[in-house]
């Protein structure tokens, strides 16, 4: 488990260090801003929720086949777990992650919601790691019991605010984004109903998979987002393209 520990640390001093390298110096063009740092977090997250997911399966079927060797089934359970734990973190974080990027697009969020945005990721990933790194404790118990409160609370809530939001029309400006988030609380129901006792079966990692893939692709395609002067809302001219008349071609 220390081992797990150092690795994490690592990997997170790494991560810290490239940010800091990248970040922008004072009269420099160059840096990260915070858009596309949120943005590459957003790709980052999905990568590690959605491979290790694979993985994870993988491994339980190890674990359960009559043909593989006990010795093998017991090290296909600890592989499972931890390679689970990735997705786990991963998966915490996506709502807040997303929710920040979304403000760049357009979408204005009442104070109160943006507070529980910013406080969701962090308090789930809290949880999460509690629950993994005090496994057989009376702590890490609770934090496992808490954790699962809040999936359900986020199943639930999540399409409620989709709908408020529909209704209201604060998603008329990236109506994908609700979509995404749909797709969201769907990916997290059957991914929670795969770990709570419904018998596996190839349906629900399959439909984890798939709705992970359309929703990326929904970020990608940014369906139904209105155009204005051939640009999407969210996105900005270049500097030195601004005021600049634009060249169009005319077919003979």
């Amino acid at each position: 488990m220390r081992r797990v520990q150092r690795l994490l640390l690592i990997l997170a001093g790494c991560f810290c260090a490239g940010l800091a390298m990248a970040a922008p110096v004072a009269g420099a063009q160059d840096g990260v801003t915070t858009r596309e740092l949120l943005h590459f977090l957003h790709i980052f997250l999905f990568v590690f929720w959605l491979g290790p997911d694979v993985a994870t399966w993988i491994w339980s079927r190890k674990a359960v086949d009559a043909g593989t060797p006990p010795e093998m089934q017991a090290v296909s359970r600890q592989m499972m777990v931890r390679v689970e734990m990735i997705s786990r973190a991963s998966m915490s974080l996506m709502l807040t992650i997303g929710g920040l990027l979304s403000h760049y697009i357009g979408l204005e969020h009442p104070w109160w919601q943006m507070a529980g945005i910013v406080l969701l990721g962090p308090v789930w990933l809290l949880l999460t790691l509690v629950g993994f790194f005090r496994d057989g404790t009376a702590f890490g118990a609770t934090a496992v019991r808490l954790e699962t409160a809040l999936r359900w609370l986020v199943i639930v809530a999540v399409p409620l605010s989709v709908t408020w939001s529909t209704l209201s029309g604060r998603l008329d400006v990236a109506p994908y984004v609700g979509a995404k988030l749909l797709l969201f609380a769907a990916v997290l129901l059957c991914w929670q109903l795969l770990r709570t006792g419904v018998p596996r079966s190839r349906l629900y990692p399959a439909t984890v998979w798939v709705g992970l893939l359309a929703a990326a692709l929904l970020g990608v395609m940014k369906p139904g987002v209105p155009q204005a002067d051939g640009l999407q809302v969210g996105q900005k001219e270049a500097p030195h393209m601004a005021g600049l008349p634009s060249l169009q071609v005319q077919a003979d």
